[in-house]
């Protein structure tokens, strides 16, 4: 496209940017780089470049990488204590999430999640092809009566525990498998990543709840954390991010940061490096998030 001076929309942007996963792909696509070293449509409108800036990164990532999105209260949490998140942050973070989704090859819940909220998990505030939705289940607690079993609307991958049986029950249903897993240990974030991308599951998006992301973030599991910050207080609720911490602030983790608003809310992208996804998981990190129930 390298002659094309037609103005890019944001609208263009975003069906072009869902098409590039190299730097190649980029440079065909029309992004040049800017006077800061970011890339720029050659020819594109402010909202345009807002969208390669935020997500040409993820785009060009490749075919691995794992990375997680919460939205939550000035005061860190994701829900009311009734469990309504209907809705924590605004109509432009529903958009981004919908966004995060389209560049997924699976987006992940916990059995929580599941149960309360659900969800579609789908695409569509933006244009972008469904991920397979992955239901993590070791107790077989989610009823198969909910729109991850039912709608058909994208294929669901329900992740079991062999304890619990309830795998044969969605044998048949279009659009649904199961993935039974042998103990907790299988469950781990890690050994959960490389399942999926043995299924051709590469790219991952944690997306709720809470404990589900706190366990990837506290195991060295994810790549990058997504948090939108809303402009509202709760008082209490449903917490987002909690997991054992170091005792000492200067002990705190404190990865590089970039800073986005979207409408009144504030999006942060944490870059967390880049985990070695043949590391097993080691010594006090085994353990976090099971005292609290994870995926319970």
């Amino acid at each position: 496209m390298t002659g094309d001076h037609r103005v890019v929309d944001a609208d263009a942007a975003w069906e072009r940017l869902l098409g590039i996963r190299s730097v190649a792909d980029a440079v065909s696509a029309g992004l040049v780089p800017g006077p800061d070293g970011r890339m720029r449509w050659r020819h594109g409108t402010p909202g345009a470049d807002d969208l390669a800036d935020r997500y040409l990164p993820l785009c060009l990532a490749g075919p691995r990488l794992t990375f997680a999105q919460l939205g939550q209260s000035l005061d860190g949490f994701i829900a009311s204590r009734t469990g309504d998140a209907d809705y924590v942050t605004g109509e432009e973070d529903r958009a981004h999430l919908h966004r995060m989704r389209a560049l997924a090859d699976a987006v992940v819940v916990g059995a929580g999640t599941a149960v309360a909220d659900d969800p579609r998990l789908t695409v569509r505030a933006c244009p972008g092809i469904d991920p397979v939705r992955v239901v993590l289940d070791p107790h077989g607690r989610v009823p198969l009566g909910h729109r991850l079993f039912t709608d058909g609307a994208a294929p669901t991958l329900w992740v079991v525990g062999a304890a619990c049986g309830r795998g044969p029950e969605v044998a048949g249903r279009d659009g649904v498998d199961v993935l039974t897993l042998p103990d907790r240990a299988a469950f781990a974030p890690r050994n959960l990543v490389r399942e999926l991308a043995a299924r051709g599951l590469g790219r991952v998006l944690v997306e709720g709840g809470g404990i589900t992301v706190s366990r990837f973030l506290h195991e060295g599991a994810l790549h990058r954390l997504y948090v939108t910050v809303a402009p509202v207080l709760l008082g209490d609720g449903v917490p987002g991010l909690a997991f054992p911490g170091p005792a000492l602030m200067r002990d705190a983790l404190r990865p590089p940061t970039r800073r986005v608003r979207l409408g009144e809310d504030t999006l942060f992208e944490l870059d967390l490096g880049t985990p070695d996804p043949g590391e097993p998981v080691g010594h006090e990190h085994a353990r976090a998030g099971q005292a609290r129930g994870e995926a319970q």
